[in-house]
């Protein structure tokens, strides 16, 4: 390989998964390449964790330090535009020393290359959009949703991650939507761990089925299965696997986060008019027949005007366990691209 190449680096909860892309556009491992995070060990450890992701990739790889020209890095958030984590930390970096740190800057201080932060759902979000609209990436806008743990996602508009003042733009999973005819007469309104009622994270999550609806729908089925495991956690995570075998009562509750999505992309609607909109995680993770159904489910509660639905489009978040490196990468090349 010749030529400059940047590299992206996702930073999670266990691991850190960096990739490698050309000037030309061309990533050079179509894998996942790991090493351990360290973030439970504080931020000394993970910082230099990181640094062994870059020097391992170049291994791999057999890419000279020297062709590096930036670093895209992104992590969980709450965090700044800049990539300081929040003063309140997060699920990933709980303990106290995490708390206001510079992450990013950080890393550039230890690398000596510039780097470039965003949270992970917008690199993900990034990713989509890239390898969905191509060479229209820069004329084009779109809003990803992607259902995990909790909801993440971002938006992009001309190309560009829409990032905000402080960097909390395209918090999707805490955007307020209406309730009424998506929950029943008699279902508790579901609160969300940050404190919230009734917003998108509430319903369409893992955590959201486990403290909002999976609890509900037991009571309406009391007879079911699920009702034998040892936790509503456990019961939660095999909800999908039901659902994928036509479970009436899972495909009920998979039926509500489909509508919380649209609700949600119809907010967006009426915000960014977005050209794409895309679906994400382990929900969509699934056998076809069922993510056809919810991504048509999603597609029926997304409330669009004539022109708008003329123009938009609605598809997957591809290999998402390499998306967040992928678009960490694809940020740092757009804000770092080499000479011609």
């Amino acid at each position: 390989m010749n030529g400059p190449v940047v590299i992206g680096i996702d930073n999670g909860g266990n691991a850190n998964n960096a990739t490698i892309l050309t000037a030309a556009g061309e990533f050079l491992v179509d894998r996942m390449v790991e090493i351990p995070s360290l973030v439970k060990l504080g931020p000394d450890a993970a910082v230099q964790a990181l640094s062994d992701a870059l020097d391992n990739i170049l291994k791999i790889t057999n890419v000279p330090r020297e062709a590096v020209v930036a670093v895209g890095l992104d992590t969980p958030g709450p965090a700044t535009a800049d990539g300081v984590i929040s003063q309140k930390g997060s699920t990933n970096f709980s303990e106290p020393a995490w708390h206001g740190f510079d992450i990013r800057g950080a890393l550039e201080a230890r690398l000596g290359l510039p780097v470039v932060y965003n949270n992970d759902g917008n690199a993900a979000a990034l990713y989509a959009h890239h390898v969905y609209f191509g060479d229209k990436a820069a004329e084009t806008s779109s809003i990803s949703a992607i259902v995990g743990t909790g909801l993440g996602g971002g938006v992009v508009a001309n190309g560009q991650v829409v990032k905000g003042a402080a960097g909390m733009a395209g918090e999707l999973g805490h955007v307020t939507i209406p309730l009424h005819g998506l929950i029943e007469d008699d279902q508790p309104l579901p609160l969300c761990n940050c404190g919230f009622t009734g917003d998108s994270e509430s319903i369409a999550s893992l955590t959201g089925i486990a403290k909002n609806l999976l609890p509900y729908w037991l009571t309406r089925y009391p007879d079911h299965p699920l009702h034998r495991e040892e936790s509503i956690l456990s019961a939660a995570k095999k909800l999908r696997g039901l659902a994928e075998s036509g479970d009436e009562m899972a495909l009920r509750v998979f039926a509500q986060q489909a509508a919380a999505i649209g609700r949600l992309f119809t907010v967006a609607a009426n915000f960014t008019d977005p050209h794409a909109y895309f679906v994400g995680g382990g929900v969509v993770e699934t056998q076809p027949h069922f993510r056809e159904w919810f991504i048509k489910t999603v597609r029926e509660h997304t409330l669009l005007r004539a022109e708008q639905a003329s123009v938009a489009t609605f598809a997957l978040v591809p290999d998402l366990d390499m998306a967040g490196a992928r678009g960490a990468a694809i940020a740092a090349l757009e804000l770092h691209s080499p000479p011609e």
